[in-house]
């Protein structure tokens, strides 16, 4: 076991194993971000608005609950020396998937987004159990931060695959828009976080043992306690607000793409080909994102990513007026950038905490409870923009995917919501981590 960070470095195979973990959590990420709201108001008949609170809603619970499980994650590293006794709660994520998809046939409107809200409390409650003890582990290992940036790195290029598989093959297995085929979709995905859970949790246990575990050194009082430390941390705190707008962005245009293909392309097939387009990329680009990170620092490859993520978005105001293989391109820009989004700003998060280490309490699961607790409410909150915007141009809601003429209005709304809106939300971002000094923190953290 490696006692310093200047020699320690993870080897691959446990490197891998811990990774194999995003593959699984990446369904659940992209299934209901991507398919909640359209199974909501395409299937179960239920209004955009109600639809978009049946989605915001689980989230603010589960925006609460991070930080808390954070504070014990932290807890019980320092009573057992390492954090995967929460991890296991989270194999039980598959069983929540499937009943949020299997809605009893005689529901429908409003009862049926009560069905499907309660049990996504249910599985964002399994799914943080999962992701806070997994997420604060590069933060724990005794290594420096360019290598746990590369942890974070191998992590994102296989949640990048969890992502595409998700986002492509889901729709395909939804695309009759039935209700015996969500479900079906549902175990599909639930059998694969199963499986990569049980593999990441072993990749953790392996990482502890040979590259050390960075025990938390302060005992915190209560998640409030450990919420107002993490909260008066300036940098962090910068990243976090930065972090917020990122998410909702992204997390917004997931839910956009099968309206975006349907009523502005006038293909529903093309939901597939332009999630390929936007996770594709991510794959291969992450290496790169690093090695731009390297030359000139997280946080101004954080911003180069911000900034091509707004000139894609303005670009796509033209819809169906370019041909669709230029579109197609350009959502592939959003993915190169979407890969750099989210490989920076998590590998920022270590350098953070070993900063807060040095000044002598260090809480990595309680930084980590907070910031999962931010992409919890960005998960969230972008449905939810994008659900009120079509709610404002009129949207009609169909059931079990009946073909519903929209209005003029309608067709701007999911036009809009998916390119000024997504613009103006990354702008915002960009202009508040413009303020975050992240990479003064990297460089004192590079050899501790």
């Amino acid at each position: 076991m490696a006692e310093d960070g200047e020699s320690a470095r993870a080897g691959r195979g446990p490197l891998l194993r811990y990774a194999a973990g995003s593959l699984g959590m990446g369904a659940w990420v992209t299934v209901p971000g991507l398919l909640l709201l359209y199974f909501l108001t395409n299937t179960l008949g239920v209004s955009p608005l109600i639809a978009g609170l049946a989605l915001l809603i689980p989230k603010v619970v589960d925006a609460v609950v991070h930080p808390v499980f954070g504070t014990l994650s932290d807890r019980q590293a320092r009573r057992r020396g390492n954090r995967r006794g929460m991890m296991r709660w989270g194999l039980l994520l598959g069983a929540a998937m499937i009943a949020m998809f299997t809605v009893p046939g005689g529901l429908h409107g409003t009862p049926a987004a009560v069905w499907v809200a309660a049990w996504y409390v249910v599985g964002n409650l399994l799914f943080a159990a999962f992701q806070v003890p997994y997420l604060t582990t590069p933060s724990d290992l005794r290594v420096g931060s360019h290598e746990s940036a590369r942890v974070f790195m191998v992590r994102m290029v296989l949640l990048t695959v969890g992502l595409l598989v998700a986002g492509v093959l889901a729709p395909v297995l939804v695309s009759d828009e039935q209700r015996g085929s969500y479900t079906r979709m549902a175990f599909v995905f639930a059998a694969l976080m199963l499986v990569t859970a049980l593999v990441a949790i072993r990749g953790v246990r392996r990482l502890n043992d040979t590259c050390g575990f960075r025990e938390p050194t302060a005992h915190s009082q209560s998640a409030l306690a450990d919420l107002r430390l993490a909260w008066a941390d300036r940098g962090f705190r910068l990243l976090v607000l930065s972090y917020l707008f990122t998410g909702t962005t992204t997390h917004l245009v997931l839910a956009a793409v099968p309206f975006y293909a349907e009523h502005v392309l006038g293909r529903s097939g093309l939901t597939a080909v332009l999630m390929g387009a936007f996770l594709g990329p991510a794959m291969i680009t992450s290496p790169v994102w690093l090695r731009v990170s390297g030359r000139i620092g997280k946080q101004r490859g954080l911003l180069l990513a911000q900034l091509l993520f707004v000139l894609g978005s303005v670009v796509l105001v033209a819809g169906d007026r370019v041909p669709v293989a230029v579109t197609v391109v350009v959502v592939a820009l959003l993915g190169t950038s979407f890969a750099g989004l989210q490989l920076l700003a998590f590998s920022m998060v270590p350098d953070v905490v070993a900063a807060a280490e040095r000044r002598g309490h260090s809480r990595a699961g309680a930084y980590t409870g907070v910031w999962t607790a931010t992409e919890a409410v960005g998960t969230a909150a972008g449905p939810y923009v994008y659900s009120a915007v079509l709610a404002v141009g009129g949207f009609a809601a169909a059931v079990d995917g009946e073909g519903v003429t929209q209005s003029a209005g309608a067709v701007q709304a999911v036009l809009l919501g998916f390119t000024v809106v997504p613009a103006v939300l990354m702008a915002v971002a960009w202009l508040i981590q413009r303020r975050c000094g992240i990479d003064q923190l990297a460089d004192a953290t590079a050899t501790r």
